[in-house]
C-alpha cells in the first residue's frame, strides 16, 4: 500500500477506504474532523452524506451496510452526536450489519481553560459493539481503522468503533511505519462435513429450513438446495428477501402476530437448518422453537453458542460453500410435499375491508405491491404498520427489504434514502407510522438534497399503535398514545419533496402511481383506520373485551 509523501492522516485515511471499497461516510458535520471532511472531499473516490441529525446517519449507514454487506463509515464529534448514535449502532449490532465509527476522543494537546471538553463516550459502545479501541497516538490511526473494516465483516459481523483524537486527523502520517493490509473477510471452513448434515437430511421425516440475512448471498444455491432435497424454507424476522416468497417450497415468514397454521411444518419438524441467522425472540415464537426434540443444525460464522436443550451442531462457514457442497453429497428427494405452501396462500389472502369508513392498511400496501416494480426496495419501521407489510408485499426479489430485528423507531426514511443512495436505479419505498415519520423524517430534507427521489408512505392514524394494543391487553384502557394529525404533505412539500394527501382508497392507485414517475422525493400521507392495529385486530375489540373481563379479587 503507497501513501503520498507527507500526507496527512486524514488524508491516509480515505485513501484506506477507498482501497477496502467503502463508497459512502455518513455524519452531521462538526469540527471534530475538518481534515477528514476536506480530504473525503477532495479525494471524491468516497462521497460525504450530511445528515440532519446523528440517527438519521447511524440508521443510514446501517441500511447501506445492510443492504450491500460492506461496511459504510459512520462519524461522530463530541458527546452528544456520539449518544445520539447509540440507536443505530445498537441495530447493526442486533442485525449483524458490518459499519465502522470514528468517535471524537479528547484531544491530544491540554485544552485551554474555558474551552468546551470532549467527553469519550468510546466506552458507552462496547455492549453494543464488536469492539471499541482508542488510537492514542496519530500513527496508529491508518492501521487501526484498516483493522476496524476488516473487523466489521469477519466472523459474525458488526459495528467497530474506533476513538480518534480530535487534533490527530491533520497531523502528517509517518509512512515508515507499517499499516494492517484491508484483508478480504474470511470464508470460514466447514467445520463438521456437509456428508454428516446430507445424512440427517436424508434420515429426517420433516426437516425444514429457517434462513437469515447472512444467507442473502446464497440466494441461488438455497433455491437449488429446497428444490433438490424438497425442503420448506422459512424467512427469518424481517429478512423475507432471503428466500422467494413466491416460491413453491416457501413455508412463510417468522414474524409477529402469525397465523397458527404458518407454523405447521415447523411444529412437525424433526430437523432444523437455520442458515443464516440469529435465532432471535420473534423468529422461534418467544424461543418456542426449535423445541428439544428438533435436532437443529446451525451454518454460519461466529455462530452463537449458546447451550440449547436438543442436540445442536454448528457448522463454522459461509452459508453458500456450504449448501454448495451438501448439493454434491445429498442425494435429491421427492417424495417430500410442500405441505406448508397451502397456509401460505391462506395467509396471503387479502382481507375483505369494503365495509371500511377510513383507509384500511392492508389496502395500502396491497396498492403499493401491485404498481412497484418487482424489484423495489422497502424500508420499514418496528411497530404495527410493519405488521401489514410483512403480511402483503409478497418479497420476490432478492435484497429487497431493510428493517431493524430490534424495536428501533425512525429506521425507516434514513435507510430509504441510503438505499437509494446504494441502488439509485431502484425503486425505494419507506413505510412508516405517524410517529416514526416525526422521529427521523426531517431526512426527507437529506433525500431532496442529494438527489435520493425515494416514496416515503405514512400510515397516520393518529395513535401509537403498537403501544395502544399492548394497553387495550393488558389494562382495557389507553394512556399517552394518542398524537393528533399532521399535515404530512404540507411538511414534505416544506422540505423540497413532493406531497400528497389520501383520504379514500379510490384515491390511492392513482396517487402511488404518481409518486413512482416523480423524479423527486415524495411524502404520502394516509389517513388510515385507527381502529384497524393489526391485520387480525381491531382495537375496539380489544377495549370491549377487556370491559367484560371480571375484576380482579
Amino acid at each position: 500500500m503507497r501513501y503520498q509523501l507527507g500526507a496527512t492522516v486524514a488524508q491516509t485515511a480515505v485513501r484506506i477506504l477507498t482501497e477496502a471499497g467503502v463508497d459512502r461516510v455518513y455524519a452531521v458535520v462538526g469540527e471534530s474532523f475538518l481534515e477528514l471532511l476536506d480530504a473525503v472531499q477532495r479525494e471524491r473516490a468516497v462521497a460525504l452524506i450530511s445528515a440532519r441529525h446523528d440517527a438519521g446517519a447511524a440508521f443510514m449507514a446501517e441500511a447501506e451496510g445492510k443492504l450491500t454487506e460492506r461496511p459504510a463509515v459512520l462519524l461522530a464529534s463530541r458527546g452528544p452526536s456520539a449518544a445520539n448514535l447509540a440507536i443505530g449502532v445498537q441495530t447493526a449490532y442486533q442485525d449483524e450489519t458490518p459499519m465502522v465509527v470514528l468517535l471524537e476522543t479528547p484531544a491530544m494537546d491540554p485544552v485551554p481553560p474555558g474551552s468546551l471538553p470532549a467527553a469519550d463516550l468510546t466506552a458507552m459502545f462496547e455492549p453494543i459493539s464488536k469492539s471499541c479501541v482508542r488510537a492514542q497516538d496519530p500513527d496508529e490511526v491508518p492501521g487501526l481503522l484498516a483493522e476496524a473494516l476488516t473487523r466489521s465483516r469477519e466472523a459474525r459481523p458488526g459495528p467497530v468503533v474506533l476513538g480518534v483524537p480530535s487534533d490527530a486527523w491533520g497531523v502528517p502520517y509517518d509512512s515508515a511505519k507499517p499499516v494492517a493490509t484491508v484483508r478480504p473477510p474470511a470464508t470460514g471452513t466447514l467445520g463438521r462435513s456437509a456428508d454428516a448434515v446430507a445424512q440427517l437430511v436424508d434420515e429426517a421425516r420433516y426437516p425444514v429450513v429457517i434462513v437469515g440475512g447472512r444467507a442473502r448471498s446464497a440466494r441461488d444455491e438455497l433455491i437449488a438446495v429446497a428444490d433438490e432435497l424438497s425442503l420448506p424454507v422459512y424467512n427469518a424476522f424481517r429478512r423475507q428477501d432471503a428466500f422467494p416468497e413466491n416460491h413453491a417450497r416457501y413455508a412463510g415468514h417468522l414474524g409477529l402476530g402469525i397465523p397458527a397454521r404458518q407454523l405447521d411444518a415447523l411444529e412437525r419438524a424433526d430437523l432444523v437448518l437455520a442458515l443464516g441467522t440469529r435465532l432471535d425472540e420473534v423468529t422461534t415464537q418467544s424461543f418456542r422453537y426449535p423445541t428439544p426434540q428438533q435436532t437443529l443444525v446451525l451454518v454460519g460464522t461466529g455462530t452463537d453458542d449458546t447451550p440449547r436443550r436438543g442436540l445442536t451442531f454448528r457448522i463454522d462457514s459461509e452459508v453458500e460453500p456450504f449448501l454448495r457442497e451438501l448439493r454434491s453429497v445429498a442425494a435429491p428427494r421427492t417424495r417430500r410435499a410442500s405441505a406448508a405452501n397451502a397456509a401460505v396462500h391462506t395467509f396471503m389472502t387479502p382481507p375483505d375491508t369494503s365495509g371500511n369508513s377510513r383507509v384500511h392498511p392492508a389496502d395500502v400496501v396491497r396498492a403499493l405491491r401491485k404498481l412497484s416494480p418487482e424489484d423495489t426496495i422497502v424500508t420499514s419501521d418496528a411497530g404495527n404498520v410493519a405488521q401489514f407489510m410483512h403480511r402483503y408485499w409478497c418479497f420476490t426479489a432478492p435484497r429487497s427489504q431493510l428493517g431493524p430485528s430490534n424495536a428501533a423507531i425512525g429506521y425507516a426514511v434514513p435507510a430509504a434514502v441510503a438505499a437509494k443512495l446504494a441502488e439509485p436505479r431502484r425503486t425505494v419505498v419507506a413505510m412508516v407510522g405517524d410517529a416514526g415519520a416525526l422521529m427521523t423524517g426531517q431526512e426527507i430534507e437529506t433525500a431532496v438534497r442529494y438527489r435520493a427521489p425515494v416514496i416515503v408512505v405514512v400510515f397516520q392514524n393518529g395513535l401509537h399503535g403498537g403501544f395502544a394494543t399492548h394497553q387495550a391487553r393488558a389494562h382495557g384502557r389507553l394512556a399517552g398514545v394518542t398524537i393528533p394529525l399532521a399535515d404530512f404533505a404540507g411538511w414534505a412539500r416544506g422540505l423540497g419533496a413532493a406531497g400528497y394527501t389520501v383520504d379514500d382508497r379510490e384515491e390511492l392507485e392513482p396517487i402511488i402511481a404518481s409518486a413512482l414517475v416523480r423524479q423527486r422525493p415524495c411524502v404520502i400521507d394516509v389517513r388510515t383506520d385507527p381502529d384497524v392495529v393489526t391485520p387480525e385486530t381491531r382495537l375496539s375489540a380489544l377495549l370491549g373485551a377487556a370491559r367484560q373481563q371480571p375484576p380482579v379479587t
